[in-house]
C-alpha cells in the first residue's frame, strides 16, 4: 500500500488549528510554530475507561474473543486514516474514534486497514466487526448495514492554488469545467446528480475524470489536467495545508443539498451499532471525542449526539 508522505503541516484557515494532548516537540512530530501533528507510531491516543453495563452489551462471539476488529481505509486519507512515519502503523482520527470505542467496550482495539471497496465486503461478511472509514449514512446502504454516527459529512471542493477559480458552491459553478471523483463514493452521486441539474438548466455539465489515488489527482491538479476535484473536506484541507499547491474553494454538505452524517457501520442484525452508539455517547459527554476532532482539526465536524440508523442520504 502506498504511504502518503506528509512533509511539512500548517494547518490555517481551511482547517481549524487546535491544540492536541501531545504537544511536545519530538522529531517525530510535523512542526511549523503552532499545531503539531505526532507522525510517529506511538500516537500517545486520547484513551476512555471500560464502562461495563455497556460492555455488557456487546455479542458473546466478541467479548470472548476480547477484540474489536475496525476496517479502516488502508489507501491513504489524512487526517482521516493513514501511515505514520514506520510505514506501518494507522493513524487519524479514525484510528482514535475507533479507540475510545473499543475502550468503552472493553476490547483492544485491532485495525485492519483494506480498500474502499472491500470494506463493504469484509464488514458484510463478519470478518470485521464494524467500519471507520467516513463512511456516509444512505438509506440504501442501511438495507444492507446498521449504523452509529459520529461526525458530520461535509465535501469540499479542490483547486491549484494558482487556479482563477474561487468558489465552488452550486452546480452551475462547475459548468464546462473537468472535475475528479473518486468512483463508487457518495461524493460521485453528488456530482451525478449536479450534473443532471446543468442538463436541465441548459448548462454544460462537467467532464468528470477518475483517477485510482490521492497521488494521481494530486498531480493531475498541478499539472492543469483537471480544474477541479471533489472529496471528503477533511482529507482535502489537510492537503492543502501540507502541500501549499492547492485550495479548497467550496464546502458542501455530504449530501450535496441536504446534510449527511458520518457513521461507523456494522452488519445488518448484528447489535454491535447500538452498544457502538453508545459508547460514542459515553466519550462526547466526557469530552474524550471533543479532544480527538480537536487534534485533528476537525471540531467542526462535531455531532450532540450519536443515533443508531440515522435518517441517510435518499435512495438514487
Amino acid at each position: 500500500m502506498r504511504r502518503i508522505l506528509v512533509p511539512v503541516l500548517a494547518l490555517g484557515l481551511a482547517l481549524a488549528a487546535c491544540g492536541t494532548p501531545d504537544a511536545e516537540k519530538t522529531a517525530a512530530s510535523t512542526d511549523t510554530g503552532g499545531v503539531q501533528i505526532n507522525l510517529s507510531p506511538d500516537q500517545k491516543r486520547v484513551r476512555a475507561d471500560k464502562v461495563a453495563a455497556i460492555a455488557a452489551k456487546v455479542p458473546d462471539a466478541i467479548r470472548a474473543d476480547g477484540k474489536l476488529t475496525v476496517g479502516v481505509s488502508g489507501q491513504g486519507s489524512p487526517p482521516l486514516a493513514f501511515r505514520a512515519n514506520d510505514d506501518r502503523t494507522i493513524i487519524g482520527v479514525e484510528p482514535d474514534i475507533a479507540q475510545l470505542v473499543a475502550d468503552v467496550l472493553g476490547l483492544e482495539l485491532d485495525l485492519q486497514p483494506t480498500s474502499w471497496e472491500n470494506l463493504f465486503l469484509v464488514v458484510r461478511s463478519g470478518q470485521n466487526d464494524v467500519g471507520f472509514s467516513n463512511i456516509t449514512v444512505t438509506e440504501e446502504r442501511k438495507d444492507i448495514y446498521d449504523f452509529a454516527s459520529y461526525r458530520v459529512d461535509s465535501l469540499g471542493w479542490e483547486v491549484a492554488k494558482k487556479s482563477k477559480i474561487t468558489k465552488i458552491d452550486k452546480p452551475a459553478d462547475i459548468a464546462g469545467l473537468n472535475v475528479s471523483v473518486g468512483s463508487g463514493t457518495n461524493q460521485e452521486q453528488v456530482l451525478l446528480r449536479w450534473n443532471d441539474q446543468l442538463k436541465k438548466d441548459g448548462l454544460e455539465p462537467a467532464k468528470i475524470t477518475y483517477f485510482q489515488g490521492a497521488t494521481e489527482y494530486q498531480l493531475a491538479l498541478s499539472s492543469g489536467r483537471i480544474d477541479a476535484y471533489f472529496g471528503p473536506n477533511p482529507a482535502l484541507a489537510y492537503h492543502a495545508a501540507v502541500s501549499g499547491e492547492t485550495k479548497v474553494v467550496g464546502i458542501v454538505p455530504g449530501g450535496g443539498d441536504v446534510p449527511a452524517q458520518i457513521a461507523a457501520m456494522t452488519k445488518k442484525g448484528n447489535a454491535v451499532a447500538a452498544p457502538v452508539a453508545e459508547a460514542l455517547n459515553v466519550v462526547i459527554k466526557s469530552g474524550k471525542y471533543k479532544q480527538v476532532l480537536d487534534r485533528w482539526g476537525l471540531s467542526g465536524e462535531a455531532i450532540p449526539t450519536s443515533e443508531v440508523n440515522p435518517p441517510g442520504l435518499p435512495r438514487k
